[in-house]
């Protein structure tokens, strides 16, 4: 049981610091020094957050009773245990570690986009949706609608990302739509962990409330939809001419 308190210890402190950090560089200027500050420091703890989830996922199923006796107490049968405290959480870890490395790769790369065909980043991409098959199989054996309907957010991702990455020249744009979608993408997914795991602990009975999968899910969509939306405004926007210019008869 301690390997698996001291996982969710760090988890739990790094990814509350981290969500409250996210609000930064999503609601203040873009490119600005406090934008890529807060933001690298986000990305970092998010990482660090997301490896903690892969330790409680293992650690729950090596020893589910032991991990969950709340679980146990309101009978829940093992097999569900292991699916939703070990195969799904270890999916959505792996699905914002990838998350969260796209959406540093597109702005570290945008000048060098072959950059992002490297090997991890795309073995990255093809693990994360071998994740969530692992996932969707998972929960198809327990009829869990949950955990396949989940996997697909996952499935969509890595293939939307090895379609930007493959893609030969994409757009000066991309690159930064690209950015917004990954990095509130993880956001979403941390924020839909936090909601509904951490639920389990104050009201086990209701830890797969849809209602705590769906907030997290609409407010990010709805970020997403802005950021992009005044990106791809402010590129259609005629930039005025330098001061000083003259027109040439």
């Amino acid at each position: 049981m301690w390997p698996f308190e001291g996982f969710l210890f760090v988890h739990v402190t790094t990814g509350a610091v981290g969500l409250l950090l996210f609000w930064i560089p999503v609601l203040g200027k873009k490119g600005s020094p406090t934008h890529r500050k807060f933001g690298e420091w986000y990305a970092r703890l998010m990482l660090v957050t997301a490896s903690m989830a892969i330790g409680m996922a293992s650690t729950t199923l090596l020893s589910p009773i032991v991990t969950h006796p709340k679980q146990v107490a309101l009978n829940w049968p093992q097999s569900r245990i292991e699916g939703i405290f070990g195969w799904m959480m270890l999916y959505l870890a792996i699905m914002t570690i990838h998350l969260v490395w796209h959406g540093i790769a597109t702005i570290r790369n945008k000048k060098n986009h072959p950059a992002n065909r490297h090997w991890a980043n795309v073995s990255l991409n093809v693990f994360t949706i071998f994740a969530a098959l692992v996932c969707a199989y998972r929960g198809w054996l327990i009829n869990e609608t949950l955990m396949m309907g989940f996997s697909l957010v996952g499935i969509a991702s890595g293939l939307t990302n090895l379609w930007f990455i493959y893609t030969p020249e994409p757009s000066r744009i991309a690159y930064q739509l690209e950015h917004i979608k990954s990095i509130v993408g993880s956001g979403i997914s941390v924020y839909t962990a936090f909601m509904a795991f951490g639920f389990v602990r104050l009201n086990p009975g209701n830890a797969l409330n849809p209602k705590m999968w769906a907030i997290p899910l609409g407010v990010g969509l709805v970020i997403i939809i802005y950021q992009q939306t005044r990106l791809r405004l402010a590129f259609r926007r005629p930039r005025s001419a330098p001061a000083g210019a003259t027109s040439k008869a």
